[in-house]
């Protein structure tokens, strides 16, 4: 069993590979798999300053005992949004659109950090991007794992307010 360097692990998860988990792991039919995992995302306060950064936290967790694969639509395997704007960023992005697997361990919580500088990054026309403070106010961070089933929500969210 090898395991991943942190500079090598894009998603912010540590993957351990265990090659028993992710045998087992296929026999859970995927239903059953979406409906296992749940999505949690949290921010270290719930109020902050203008342009202050906001430390983002996302909990994917296995609530079975046997080991599950979740198969997403794309090579993305989560991702965070602020008012809905992927990454507070409307430039374009380049993710395969190919299926991917998320493995989990029987009981494994997976956890990925992120920072929001405070700023929404805006494309223009001619192909320049801007970044502009987001307006004080409350303000929606929310945290998604992209599964092909839209009934089943994978997604969760929470507020805060920027003074």
């Amino acid at each position: 069993m090898g395991r991943r360097h942190d500079s090598d692990d894009k998603t912010g998860f540590d993957d351990t590979k265990n090659y028993l988990s992710d045998a087992l792991g296929r026999i859970v039919p995927e239903r059953l798999a979406r409906r296992a995992v749940s999505v949690e995302v949290e921010t270290d306060q719930t109020e902050y300053a203008r342009g202050e950064p906001v430390a983002i936290t996302v909990r994917l967790r296995n609530r079975l005992p046997a080991p599950v694969e979740l198969e997403t639509t794309t090579r993305r395997r989560w991702g965070w949004r602020v008012d809905g704007v992927l990454e507070a960023s409307d430039e374009r992005r380049y993710v395969r659109d190919e299926p991917g697997v998320i493995g989990f361990r029987a009981g494994e919580t997976k956890v990925a950090t992120a920072t929001w500088n405070g700023r929404f990054r805006r494309e223009r026309e001619t192909g320049l991007d801007r970044s502009v403070l987001a307006e004080p106010g409350d303000h929606t961070v929310s945290a998604f794992v992209p599964v092909p089933d839209a009934d089943e929500r994978h997604e969760d969210a929470t507020h805060i307010r920027i003074r």
